[in-house]
């Protein structure tokens, strides 16, 4: 059990962001914690996350020891594109699930994590230790993984403030007229079928922004910036834009034109962040896998 404790200067603030500044949890962390009644102000527990702190008070916060990851480490190949004490930069291939669920509880990417990386983050949870942000399954391409409780805080906000820099590369059914654009849609839980997201009204906001790269035979490979980082959002995005990612099985057209093995070609080429402790801005890129590289191929002749 660790223990945090500070005399509050500044009026007005929440507890939940006051405590969270003063553990170095996640605002959401600090929710729960001030649920538990482990958060105190002036020695009493204070169970409102909203409560406004006034100079003087004295604010405690409880923070319990992270529970061992019930995820086990397996001798599955990772290729560590970077690390140091606090991050890793990984590269996660199509095929592979991010974290353990249903159906998927071995061969996932954190149980190579397990093995190659020591001191992952135990904000995630049991089963997704250091786990900042995902990509789909049958998506390939490059993930953060937090290997403290620091860097996991400050890349959680950095995502949070949409400051992390987040480009994929696709290919897309169609041709376009523009070479650029944006799509601005809410997404949500589809309304009908809950395992496939939507454009709904009330959704949450999501922004993508799409740049030509080339245009192929009845394809174009497509550029795509996040300022948003939803479920499924390019896949959405694109596909309600008449241009869905080739191979998705799930918003693509039933019948393809041309029928690709292993799920949509979606690659997440470059990620961007400021390291938590150095405070250097830091990017990474990497190229698509061989089947990405063989259906451009193919496309172009």
């Amino acid at each position: 059990m660790a223990g945090f404790e500070r005399v509050v200067e500044a009026d007005g603030e929440r507890l939940d962001v006051f405590a969270s500044a003063l553990a170095e949890v996640t605002r959401s962390r600090a929710g729960a914690l001030i649920r538990e009644g482990r958060v105190r102000v002036n020695g009493e527990p204070q169970e409102k996350a909203g409560f406004r702190l006034k100079p003087g008070m004295r604010v405690s916060v409880e923070v319990p020891e992270a529970v061992p990851a019930k995820a086990q480490p397996e001798d599955i190949d990772l290729e560590i594109v970077y690390q140091d004490q606090d991050v890793a930069v990984v590269f996660k291939p199509s095929g592979m699930v991010v974290h353990p669920a249903a159906g998927n509880e071995t061969g996932t990417l954190v149980n190579a994590p397990l093995r190659h990386l020591d001191n992952l983050s135990g904000i995630g949870g049991e089963i997704r230790p250091g786990i900042v942000h995902r990509i789909d399954k049958d998506t390939s391409g490059l993930l953060l993984v937090a290997k403290n409780d620091m860097a996991h805080v400050s890349l959680s906000e950095q995502i949070k403030a949409h400051s992390v820099h987040r480009v994929y590369r696709a290919i897309v059914i169609g041709g376009f007229r523009e070479d650029e654009g944006t799509v601005d849609a809410p997404i949500g839980r589809h309304p009908t079928d809950r395992k496939k997201m939507a454009i709904v009204p009330g959704g949450r906001s999501a922004v993508t922004h799409w740049r030509v790269l080339e245009r192929l035979r009845g394809a174009t490979l497509v550029e795509c910036r996040l300022t948003t980082g939803r479920t499924h959002q390019i896949r959405v995005h694109m596909a309600s834009i008449g241009h869905p990612v080739l191979g998705d099985p799930v918003y693509g057209p039933k019948r393809s034109p041309w029928p690709v093995a292993g799920g949509q070609l979606l690659h997440a080429c470059s990620i961007g962040f400021v390291h938590p402790r150095t405070g250097e801005e830091l990017r990474f890129e990497a190229e698509p896998e061989a089947r990405f590289a063989t259906w451009l191929q193919k496309l172009r002749e």
